[in-house]
């Protein structure tokens, strides 16, 4: 195995880890991919294996229209899903997919996330979107496939960057993130469920609690994120 592939099988590993570290998947459930670019090829999770069994090695290496390069495993089950999204977007390393509760609630409640708060904003400016359940053709076709374009169908229609927003619900399903790495794409993962639970919070207490004014969201955005940004050292 040449060390470019061990390389980016440990980056792959090394983020799967997290998942289970942060608590945002159960059992066997989530995934996260890392992407090489330059060789045009992504390490994915094997499908249905226990956190504490996997090894740097076990990643799986597909290309962008999840043909097998290498591995003895067979791989997650959102691999297409993860092919497509980075065939679509040249600009995005990383890929993770999760059952946290709290965004997979958002998710089958099938409603956008709410910016309430400035930790909300902190991250992006619109609410996290929620991409309504697929239809029965695209169901019975190629579910994990059109996974995918439900993804860029969404954002599409709700006229949304996918390099401000990274995150997203799939309606009656659950998150996907992603971000310029692995590492970005889960600690997407973990803002999206840390906001899923401030919003729903914040509705038990008040249904009827406002939206964050425009003000405060340029404001906490564009403090870390703006031209002149002066959050962090």
């Amino acid at each position: 195995m040449s060390s470019k592939y061990k390389e980016l099988q440990r980056e792959c590993y090394e983020a799967n880890m997290q998942l289970e570290e942060l608590k945002l998947v159960v059992y066997t459930f989530g995934n996260v991919s890392a992407v090489d670019r330059t060789e045009g090829i992504f390490a994915i999770k094997p499908s249905g294996v226990p956190y504490k069994d996997l090894k740097p090695k076990d990643m799986v290496i597909l290309d962008y229209d999840a043909n097998l390069v290498e591995g003895k495993l067979r791989p997650s089950s959102d691999t297409k899903t993860h092919a497509y999204l980075y065939k679509h977007w040249e600009d995005i390393g990383g890929v993770a997919h999760t059952h946290a509760m709290y965004s997979v609630a958002w998710a089958q409640a099938q409603l956008d996330i709410p910016i309430f708060g400035t930790t909300h904003a902190d991250h992006l400016t619109s609410d996290i979107p929620c991409a309504q359940p697929m239809s029965d053709e695209l169901i019975q076709g190629n579910y994990e496939y059109n996974t995918g374009i439900q993804i860029l169908d969404c954002f599409k229609e709700k006229n949304l960057s996918h390099l401000e927003t990274e995150m997203i619900l799939i309606g009656n399903h659950g998150p996907f993130t992603w971000g310029k790495n692995a590492d970005k794409a889960v600690y997407n993962s973990k803002v999206l469920e840390t906001v899923a639970e401030m919003a729903y919070l914040t509705r038990q207490i008040n249904p009827l609690a406002p939206r964050l004014k425009d003000s405060l969201i340029k404001k906490h955005y564009e403090r870390k994120h703006g031209k002149d940004a002066y959050y962090g050292q």
